[in-house]
This record gives structure tokens, sequence and C-alpha cells, in this order.
């Protein structure tokens, strides 16, 4: 049988995930719901989807949990590059990706996908990971979202996480301004190492792993007084994110270079941020902790 015969395997795994994710954030959230929006393309990218927003929640500004499935006749460009012998392959791809943009700018922004591709030739692969946004610097949340991780890759090969949290490290990257854009996680594009059972076993323990490492951390900081000044910083840093998801990000551009659907692929910016000229953190502040972490290599959270 042929891999790509098994989609329906994997769009069962990752509705699943979907539904459980929005689940727990809604619990969490206490007050606002998902609008559950499903769409579907008939022109040169055919399928569906499903686009989950959560707006102006109590401890959530703005969260978003989308599942697509899609078919296109020609690979796009972002694709091709990394795998050329793949040019003019006609393919599937589908996945579950989400956001969330906590109200408090002591609770992290994150960001995590479980992606599937599979081309006319039978060329398979799975891809996705996870990454936090700090606002503010908690060693003992960037502990905790790392050793969640840590545990997940372990259950598969010991040298699975370094590997991952390199790749991540890199890939969040913003050359233009020289910093990173938050403190990583795990990151993987061409897992198909393994056989297929496991690779869609290790794709579906990541994404069963975002709730016990992110959800914590959402407890603990939604609470917490802040003022004027550190709503400003947390504009400011969205910004961030902003840059790298339309200059930089794979996701964007395979979106909008496959004719996929716009208010989907946006979804993940935020609701509000600012480009204030030239700011710069006040010395000693707990914005400057941040901005030096971010400015120099990435640090090791778990040994």
């Amino acid at each position: 049988m042929k891999i790509c015969d098994r989609v329906s395997e994997i769009e069962d795994v990752l509705l699943m995930l979907q539904q459980q994710i929005i689940s727990q954030l809604e619990r969490e959230d206490g007050q606002a719901r998902f609008c559950h929006d499903r769409w579907e393309k008939r022109e040169q990218l055919q399928g569906y989807g499903e686009t989950c927003v959560l707006e102006e929640g109590a401890a959530i500004e703005k969260a978003g949990v989308n599942f697509s499935k899609v078919e296109g006749q020609v690979l796009p460009l972002s694709i091709v590059q990394k795998r050329p012998e793949l040019q003019g392959a006609s393919y599937l791809a589908m996945g579950v990706s989400l956001v969330i943009h906590p109200r408090n700018p002591y609770a992290p922004i994150t960001h995590a996908n479980i992606r599937f591709f599979c081309t006319g030739t039978d060329h398979w692969w799975f891809g996705g990971g996870m990454d936090l946004t700090p606002i503010y610097l908690f060693e003992e949340d960037c502990t905790h979202w790392h050793q969640q991780l840590k545990q997940c890759c372990d259950a598969y090969a010991p040298d699975l996480y370094p590997r991952l949290k390199k790749w991540c490290d890199d890939y969040f990257y913003l050359p233009h301004r020289n910093e990173y854009r938050g403190i990583g996680g795990i990151f993987f594009d061409d897992l198909c190492e393994w056989e297929f059972a496991r690779c869609l076993s290790f794709a579906k323990s990541v994404g069963e792993h975002f709730i016990p490492a992110y959800l914590p951390l959402l407890q603990k900081r939604k609470q917490m007084h802040y003022g004027e000044k550190e709503r400003a910083f947390q504009l400011y840093r969205r910004g961030r994110y902003v840059e790298f998801n339309l200059v930089y990000d794979q996701g964007t551009r395979f979106g909008l270079q496959s004719g996929g659907r716009i208010e989907s692929i946006l979804m993940s910016l935020p609701p509000m941020s600012s480009w204030k000229y030239n700011w710069k953190v006040e010395k000693s502040s707990n914005e400057e902790l941040l901005m030096s972490y971010l400015q120099h290599s990435p640090r090791d959270w778990v040994l």
C-alpha cells in the first residue's frame, strides 16, 4: 500500500489533536470560545480546512488552531528550493497549526504545528514542532518548556532533542535584527528517516506534548499585575513576531505561493503590535534582560 493511501489515518490524528487543544484552551480561558470557520478551495488549490479562532478572551487575546488539507498540481517554490528533485510534482499537504497571543505580557506567545506532505511520486515527509516567544524572561518557564520537549524526543532517539532544538534555534532567527525570535523549542521539516508508523507516532506525540508544555506557563502568568510599560513592550515584541512570519516563515510563504486561503494563513498575526522608531530599552531592566538573551547564542535550558 502506498503511503499516500494512508492520508485518512493522518487526517484523523490531526483533527483529534485540533479538537483536544481547542477544548483545553477554552477551558483555561474560561470566557471566550473558538469560532469555527470551515472552508473549501476549488481553484488552483483544492481541499478544505477549518480555521478556529478565539478572540478577546480573559487570558487569551487571540488564538488560532487551524486544520487544512489541500492538493495542488505543482509544488510551490518554497518547497522546490529545498527539494529540486520534486520540481513539477503534484502534492497533498495537510496539517494543524496554532498560535497563541496571551493578554498578559508576562505570559509567552507560542506557536506549534504538525504537517504532512506527500507528492505524486509517493515521496513523503512529516514536519512541525513548537517554539516559545516570551515577552519577559522567566528561567523556570524556559526550563519547563524544554524539559517537556526533551521528554518527547528522548522516547524516540537519544540524539533527537539536541538536533531538533538546534534546528529550531537556527530557524527562528531574524538576521536583519541580529536576534532570535524567542527561546526556541524543537523544529523538523523532513522526517522520513524511520518507517511511516514511527514517524506518524512521533508527530502525534509532539502535538500531544503541547498542552503540558505550554498550559502551566499560561496558568502561572495570566494573573500577574502589569501596567502600560509592560503592555508597550509586549506590542513592541509582537512586532518582531510579525516581521518573522511575513518575511521568513516557510508556512506563510508556502500558503501564499500555493494560492492558499489568506485569512487562515495570516491568522498567526497578533491583534495589535507596534513599531516605535529606534526604541531602546532601559539599562538593567527586565526588558533589557530579554533583549540581551535574544541577541546572544541560544542557551541549553536542560542538560
